[in-house]
C-alpha cells in the first residue's frame, strides 16, 4: 500500500451541494437566503448580540459581582542566575533596580530558584521559591523575606 493508493470508503465523502443552479438542484433562485435583507447579502456578517440598534440584552442588564484584579499582587520575578551577576554582597529591590535587573513596575520581588549560585550573598525580597531558598542557603548565604509580601492568617486561639 502506498500513499498515492489510498482512497476514501464509499459513502464516506459527499458532493459540494452547489448553490444557485437552477429550481432542480434543491438550493437554487435564492441559494438558501431567503428574500432580500442584510443576510441575503454577499459578505455579509453580523456579530453576536447585535440586535439590529436597538440596545442589546448584555448591555440592558446590570453588570455585577466581585473581581479580584484590583487586589492582585504583581510580583517580577528575579532568578538566582541573575543574582550572581551582581557584584553586591546584600541585595535587595534597590540594589537591583540600579543594577537594571528589574525592569517591570512590580511592587513586589519574588526570587526564583532558575540557575546557580556560587558565593553567599544576603537577598532580601518579598517572596522566595523553595529552591532558590536552598541554592542560596547552600551556597553560604542568607534568605530574609520581608513581611509585606505574605501577611498570614491567623489561627483561632482554642481554650482548653
Amino acid at each position: 500500500m502506498k500513499l498515492h493508493s489510498l482512497r476514501n470508503n464509499p459513502g464516506a465523502t459527499h458532493r459540494k451541494k452547489r448553490l444557485g443552479n437552477g429550481p432542480g438542484s434543491g438550493l437554487g433562485k435564492t441559494s438558501g437566503r431567503g428574500q432580500k435583507g442584510q443576510k441575503a447579502r454577499s459578505g455579509s456578517s453580523i456579530r453576536p448580540g447585535f440586535e439590529g440598534g436597538q440596545i442589546p440584552l448584555y448591555r440592558t442588564l446590570p453588570h455585577r459581582g466581585f473581581n479580584n484584579k484590583n487586589f492582585h499582587k504583581q510580583y517580577a520575578a528575579i532568578n538566582v542566575s541573575e543574582l550572581e551577576q551582581l557584584e553586591a554582597t546584600e541585595i535587595d529591590a534597590a540594589v537591583m533596580k540600579k543594577a537594571g535587573i528589574l525592569r517591570r513596575k512590580a511592587d513586589l520581588v519574588k526570587v526564583l530558584g532558575h540557575g546557580e549560585i556560587t558565593r553567599a550573598i544576603t537577598v532580601t525580597a518579598d517572596k522566595f521559591s523553595e529552591t532558590a531558598k536552598q541554592k542560596i542557603e547552600a551556597a553560604g548565604g542568607k534568605v530574609i523575606e520581608t513581611k509585606t509580601a505574605a501577611p498570614k492568617a491567623e489561627e483561632p486561639a482554642t481554650e482548653e
